[in-house]
C-alpha cells in the first residue's frame, strides 16, 4: 500500500509541476528531439526518483503531505542538501527550459525557485522542528538548506 501511495504522490505532485505544466507551457514545435535539455531533464528525474526511494525505504513514507515519512530522512542526497527533491524538480524544469529556449519556461523556473524557498522556510522547516525536534536541530546544523555552490 505504501508503494502505491508513493507512486500516486510522485505522479500527482512532481509529475504535474515538472512534467505536465512544462509540457503545456511549451509552444507547439518548440521541444527539440535532441540536445542538452534532455540530459538535464533526465538528471533531474534521477535525483527525484532517488529521493522518492529514500522517503519510501529510509523514511517509511511518501513525499505527499497526506502520508509523510515516519522518520527524518538523512541518507542519500539528503546528506548534501535538506531539499534534494526540490532540487530535482528544478533541474527537470531547467531541462525543459533548455529544450524549448522559451522565456516563459525560464520564468516558470524562477517562480518555482522562489515558491519552493518560501514553502521550505515558512512551512516545511517549522513542521520538521515540531515532528523531529532534536534530530532536526542536529541535521539542519550539519546540512545546508540548499546546495553549497
Amino acid at each position: 500500500m505504501l508503494f502505491l501511495k508513493s507512486l500516486l504522490a510522485f505522479l500527482l505532485l512532481p509529475g504535474i509541476v515538472a512534467g505536465l505544466v512544462p509540457w503545456l507551457l511549451a509552444p507547439e514545435g518548440s521541444i527539440r528531439p535532441f540536445g542538452w535539455g534532455w540530459s538535464v531533464l533526465l538528471i533531474g528525474l534521477g535525483i527525484l526518483l532517488w529521493c522518492v526511494r529514500d522517503f519510501y525505504v529510509a523514511g517509511k513514507g511518501t513525499l505527499a503531505p497526506w502520508s509523510p515519512p515516519e522518520k527524518l530522512v538523512t541518507v542519500g542526497l539528503y546528506r548534501y542538501t535538506r531539499n534534494p527533491m526540490y532540487v530535482g524538480v528544478l533541474v527537470m524544469v531547467l531541462g525543459w527550459s533548455l529544450l524549448t529556449s522559451y522565456w516563459l519556461m525560464t520564468a516558470y523556473w524562477l517562480v518555482l525557485m522562489a515558491a519552493f524557498h518560501l514553502r521550505v522556510l515558512y512551512y516545511e522547516e517549522p513542521q520538521m522542528r515540531k515532528r523531529f525536534p532534536e534530530e532536526w536541530r542536529e541535521y539542519s546544523a550539519r546540512v545546508p538548506r540548499w546546495m553549497k555552490v
